[in-house]
């Protein structure tokens, strides 16, 4: 006889088949245990639902402006991999270019009307519901969007009101694990892109300087307003156009990012930090204020196109462009207001609209730049989806989302089971960068001058403790071991800061790459464990071996991860840079000193060693401009295979040892080597971390 047993939990059904069984309840709610009369085996069935059981539905955007979706095939068709049962709103694509014949070859249902979209477990959206969509959704349902509920107070309560489970995506918080997220830096991006686009064709002239026949053409100039992710995707769109680009952010930070795309770095006179909470800006004092005002009056005179980003979260958008401003400007000219729907930086905004001065100067303060390239918005956008559903759950574990520890949830949740749990009640994400300073009092507080007797003298005595403290270090030294090791590390510590420092923050991600590589040289210590023949003999040569293959893992893994994110920044037209030509030095290295080994030279070791660690720093070093980066990641290799080496050729192996140490470095170099290059490019951050959590 067959039966069928369902445990309900937290409005979750658990299907199960079996054919004799007895039922005991534990004291835990979320789980059952199953005792078969005919055995002693004993299972525990947790209350995870397989995502088999969860259905999505993706909705049609109700505004007729609105020109992108939630989901897209391709990843409609990653969701159907992971066994979600997907269904789509017909049409829902459309407007984006995608087909319902795509989304069926896929695997996804269609279905003909909104309200058996309204119906599903899981209900997806761009843009923030009606009030009227609200009232259809189911009330155990989770519906994920952008809610923006800080500005949309009366869709915030009727969710509430709902009592059902609603995730805002706008509210994902700004941490490195939920970058893949994070909507709207991918909207953010597309939109400084269009900006671009969009005035250049609102522009009567070319964007590139010529010289032709018929005379000389003089590039336009370009002012973006606000170095945060849209200003920087404006600024090298613009620099790739050909114009003179020009860039203003309160962030200091900001400023090797915008000179590293190419484009001039704006300040005032005045030094206070605009870094706030999350990495967006903050109100600046009156002082800084009037200052940047004087700057944009002047820039607006010699410019032809602004770009305006300038936001700040749950406040409207600064006043930065005023009206004198815009008159001043030559006409023709053209301002994009990126922060229109927030009201807008220039005071001749209209939100959502062209907008031409008695000038001729043309404000456009559309804000639907991202549904303005739907296709690719949609795409972003429903990756950004994918990757913020996989917090919910996955293939192996089923839907068991953790409300309680997971900080991408507990940040993006408005309301959950008719209780309002927006704002979060703890900080997510990093603290704001201005955090350890003191607020500048007031403007002469800001200017106000060192004097130079001082300023050396607080540097002379700070030089005279750390001598006294290398003096003491020496007097309570048990042995000439330990001094020789702390000299060794205070330099090899000021040569890394030196290096690292220089290193652009376009190339922050290769340089942790490749960093986390050289750290696989982790592999000298398992060689100098191992022994016996071809198989280890202790639980020490075990371990050593065991060392040796994760180091491999990381040291193949991490290289190419490194040679994978740099060909994410090369361009077409780019000038080869054969990197591949550093194996000459190399092979050449390693041939001398294998031949010298062979001859019994014991000196030639600690050179070995010596350019192995000159090899790293200079892998280290060539992360610091991108027209090196690739050299570096060549050095890094030559650094660490050379470690490697050296450390091969420093021990007498017993027989069968070699044989044992190559068979480790292949198979783990291999291994590290075949995940890097099958893993996404969107996930090689991640990968980053999964290789280094091996050393």
């Amino acid at each position: 006889v067959c039966c069928e047993l369902k445990a309900k939990t937290n409005r979750r059904m658990l299907p199960l088949s079996v054919k004799r069984l007895s039922l005991t309840g534990t004291t835990s709610p979320n789980s059952y245990r199953l005792l078969f009369p005919s055995s002693s085996l004993s299972i525990r069935l947790f209350s995870a639902r397989p995502l088999s059981d969860v259905t999505i539905g993706v909705l049609s955007e109700s505004d007729p402006g609105e020109r992108r979706v939630a989901q897209t095939p391709s990843s409609v068709e990653k969701l159907v991999k992971q066994g979600y049962q997907v269904y789509i709103e017909e049409s829902a694509g459309a407007r984006a270019s995608f087909s319902n014949t795509e989304y069926e070859a896929v695997g996804a249902k269609l279905v003909s009307s909104s309200a058996e979209i309204y119906d599903k477990d899981v209900v997806l959206k761009v843009k923030p519901p009606t009030l009227d969509e609200v009232e259809r959704l189911r009330p155990d349902s989770t519906f994920i969007s952008t809610l923006y509920p800080a500005r949309n107070a009366d869709i915030k309560d009727a969710l509430v009101q709902q009592k059902c489970d609603a995730f805002a995506l706008d509210c994902v918080p700004r941490i490195s694990r939920a970058q893949s997220m994070d909507v709207l830096s991918s909207m953010a991006n597309i939109a400084g892109y269009k900006a671009v686009v969009e005035a250049a064709n609102e522009f009567h002239r070319f964007f590139p300087g010529q010289i032709t026949a018929a005379g000389k053409v003089q590039p336009a100039k370009v002012l973006i307003i606000g170095g945060g992710v849209a200003g920087l995707s404006a600024c090298g769109t613009a620099k790739n156009m050909g114009a003179i680009v020009r860039a203003f952010d309160t962030r200091p930070a900001v400023r090797e990012q915008v000179e590293s795309l190419g484009a001039s770095f704006l300040t005032v006179d005045i030094e206070e930090d605009g870094e706030g909470k999350g990495g967006y800006a903050k109100e600046m004092s009156k002082a800084f204020v009037d200052a940047e005002m004087a700057l944009f009056r002047d820039q607006c005179k010699d410019v032809d196109i602004i770009i305006t980003t300038a936001l700040i979260p749950g406040k409207p958008a600064p006043k930065l462009i005023l009206k004198d401003m815009v008159d001043s400007m030559k006409p023709g000219s053209v301002i994009i207001d990126l922060a229109s729907e927030a009201g807008g930086n220039c005071e001749y905004t209209v939100p959502g609209e062209r907008y031409v001065t008695p000038r001729g100067v043309k404000v456009l303060g559309y804000t639907d730049f991202p549904s303005r390239l739907p296709a690719q918005s949609s795409q972003l956008f429903a990756n950004n989806i994918v990757k913020f559903l996989g917090e919910f759950g996955n293939k192996d574990d089923g839907w068991q989302p953790d409300y309680d520890t997971n900080d991408v949830l507990r940040g993006s949740v408005i309301c959950r089971d008719g209780e309002l749990k927006w704002p979060t009640p703890i900080d997510i994400g990093p603290p704001p960068g201005a955090a350890a300073k003191k607020p500048a009092a007031s403007a002469a507080a800001a200017v106000v001058k060192v004097d130079p007797f001082k300023q050396q003298l607080n540097r002379a005595l700070g030089t005279t403790a750390v001598l006294g403290t290398l003096l003491g270090a020496g007097m309570i030294s048990p042995d000439p071991q330990f001094t020789q090791t702390l000299t060794t590390f205070a330099l090899a510590g000021i040569v890394g800061y030196h290096v690292v420092w220089g290193v652009s923050p376009a190339l922050h991600s290769p340089l942790m790459s490749v960093t986390n590589a050289v750290s696989g040289t982790t592999a000298v210590g398992g060689l100098m464990l191992m022994g016996g023949g071809y198989l280890p003999h202790t639980t020490a040569q075990l371990l050593g071996a065991f060392s040796l293959a994760l180091s491999c893992v990381n040291i193949g893994g991490g290289f190419l991860v490194t040679h994978r994110m740099l060909n994410m920044f090369k361009r077409e037209g780019d000038e080869k840079d054969h990197a591949y030509l550093y194996g000459i030095p190399a092979a050449a290295f390693l041939s001398g000193y294998a031949y010298t080994r062979m001859n019994g030279v014991t000196e030639t070791i600690q050179m070995g060693y010596l350019a192995a660690s000159l090899g790293c720093v200079g892998g280290i070093a060539g992360l610091s401009k991108q027209s090196t980066a690739r050299v570096g990641n060549a050095l890094g290799m030559m650094g660490v295979g050379t470690g490697v080496m050296a450390t091969i050729g420093a021990i007498p192996w017993a027989a069968g040892v070699p044989m044992q140490i190559a068979t480790l470095g292949a198979v783990g170099a291999g291994t590290g080597m075949y995940f890097a290059k099958k893993v996404e490019v969107t996930q090689l951050p991640e990968m980053v971390a999964a290789f280094h959590s091996l050393v």
